[in-house]
């Protein structure tokens, strides 16, 4: 249901995934009128970077979050409440690692400490489009964002997932309207994480992507962006205001 204790338009604050920055959001366009902030993914820990989505505005805000940074967003929704006025999750995982994921994680720390970074952009990279097959324009700008976010930055998101929490239990405790979105063809977070995260959020509404892999903004822009003005209206009770043709 709405959020009454808000007035005016709500801030949206924007959490990317790992090696996203906010390039990640280039292609959305955002609810008119609307401060739009980002979050950068730079501590090593789940608990500090949701403090830090805390502190990007004050009052209630819209979060909005793909993958690693929709995992942040669950934590800040179990510190606070009572901010969170909307919440979009995407391309994500509201479970806790699996023992695989650490051996993962502590192979590509590995790999960074040896000077190898690029070696780990080159793993991740397939996971990040539809069917592990993205054509050479995505896999360039894919590349170039991750090498923009750095080895220093990857090497404390890597350490921040294995802090990480299952959030079933705050997820079942949420009371603000809920989006959450999937890519039909997202191999690394598959649908079925999604409907988890949807059946867990009271009155929560899952879109279901065709054609679309991990990085939801950029493979689906048009209707991320009509999922966000959606999830802005009900947070006031409003219809759907117009968007902004992409992101500042």
């Amino acid at each position: 249901m709405p959020n009454e204790d808000t007035a005016g338009p709500l801030p949206l604050v924007l959490v990317p995934g790992m090696l996203c920055d906010a390039n990640l959001w280039r292609d959305v366009g955002f609810p008119e009128g609307h401060e739009v902030h980002h979050v950068p993914l730079w501590r090593a820990d789940i608990g500090a970077l949701a403090e830090d989505v805390l502190a990007a505005v004050p009052g209630p805000f819209v979060l909005v979050g793909l993958s690693l940074g929709a995992i942040v967003g669950f934590e800040a929704l179990r510190r606070a409440p009572g901010r969170i006025a909307g919440l979009c999750v995407m391309a994500t995982n509201a479970g806790a690692p699996r023992p695989e994921q650490y051996v993962a994680w502590r192979a590509m720390d590995e790999l960074i400490t040896a000077g190898r970074f690029g070696d780990v952009v080159e793993q991740t990279l397939p996971d990040m489009f539809p069917d592990r097959c993205p054509t050479p324009e995505a896999a360039r700008r894919y590349r170039a964002m991750a090498h923009a976010v750095g080895a220093t930055a990857a090497r404390a998101q890597l350490a921040a997932q294995a802090t990480r929490t299952d959030a079933a239990d705050v997820l079942r405790t949420a009371r603000c309207p809920t989006v959450v979105l999937a890519g039909a063809r997202d191999t690394l977070c598959p649908p079925a994480f999604h409907r988890a995260i949807a059946d867990s959020v009271p009155g929560a509404v899952l879109t279901l992507l065709p054609g679309a892999g991990h990085l939801l903004p950029w493979q689906q822009p048009e209707a991320v962006t009509a999922a966000l003005r959606e999830l802005v209206a009900a947070t006031t009770g409003t219809t759907p205001a117009s968007a902004t043709s992409a992101a500042p």
